[in-house]
């Protein structure tokens, strides 16, 4: 009995991870291109890919956090800006923006919708 309460247990917490990394936080706003390109001049711009990929090519302007460094870089993160994220696919960025929330404060939060991988605008490489 104890073994299935304690498999139970296990299988819960894995249920609540899974969900918590793919599902969108409410406070992240997603942005077509186009939304996102009327907006992110005027933000911190924040690519949250790592720098192998940030080097492959990136939007201009575009600062490299990567997701594994922002907890310990979240101070570059200004609170009176709105922050635009993006990386390979969306993914990342959700986890970015509650890291963001916490170690910042602020909810001002934006995810290109479909990554860089979708992105037809100018880059730089």
């Amino acid at each position: 009995m104890t073994m299935w309460i304690l498999w139970g247990i296990l299988l819960a917490v894995l249920v609540f991870m899974t969900a918590r990394r793919f599902v969108k936080p409410g406070f992240l706003t997603d942005l077509t291109e186009e939304e996102f390109k009327k907006g992110y001049r005027k933000a911190q711009l924040i690519d949250v890919r790592e720098p192998r990929e940030y080097s492959g090519g990136h939007i201009l302007g575009a600062r490299n956090i990567p997701l594994t460094q922002l907890k310990q870089r979240s101070n570059e993160i200004r609170n009176d800006q709105p922050v635009y994220l993006y990386c390979q696919s969306g993914t990342r960025c959700r986890q970015a923006a509650r890291l963001i929330k916490k170690h910042r404060n602020t909810e001002d939060i934006y995810n290109l919708k479909k990554g860089f991988r979708k992105w037809t605008g100018k880059i730089k490489k």
